[in-house]
């Protein structure tokens, strides 16, 4: 895989994202892939926070993965900061080459580089077989999370 380049997206990135995030059962259901507007606003307030990390896997010049990494600095666990990785999606030729895990590996080396002290993230109680992955990675299932829609 050393043809793979992780790199912060750009706004060139956005329809191959919106693409990959559209393209499973959940994303098509909340993924807009006709209207890039949204995100490429969102792309801008991102680009903008310095704790806000998204970034696309880039092979022989197409965007074949992305994940966002959030520094959270925080007061507990004697006031540690920690770090959230979302929206992990793999294009679906790429599914099962090993980039998942090179791209979890670059958020959690990018995270302690970052003076996290833990690395978290959810996933829909629907994907058995990213709960699989993530517990393959060393991640424990060890809280319910909850979510309220505004």
């Amino acid at each position: 895989m050393g043809d793979l380049e992780i790199r912060p997206a750009v706004a060139g990135d956005i329809p191959a994202i919106v693409d990959m995030l559209a393209d499973d059962p959940l994303g098509a259901q909340r993924e807009s892939p006709d209207d890039h507007r949204p995100y490429l606003a969102a792309l801008e307030r991102l680009s903008s926070d310095p704790n806000q990390h998204l970034v696309v896997a880039v092979r022989q010049g197409r965007v074949v993965g992305t994940l966002q990494l959030t520094i959270v600095p925080g007061l507990s666990r004697r006031g540690s900061t920690r770090s959230i990785i979302e929206g992990v999606r793999i294009h679906t030729e790429e599914r099962g080459s090993g980039l998942g895990t090179r791209l979890i590996e670059w958020a959690i080396d990018e995270s302690r580089h970052q003076g996290c002290q833990l690395v978290q993230l959810t996933s829909d109680s629907t994907r058995a077989d990213a709960h699989r992955f993530y517990e393959r990675l060393g991640f424990s299932a060890s809280h319910v999370g909850f979510k309220l829609t505004l």
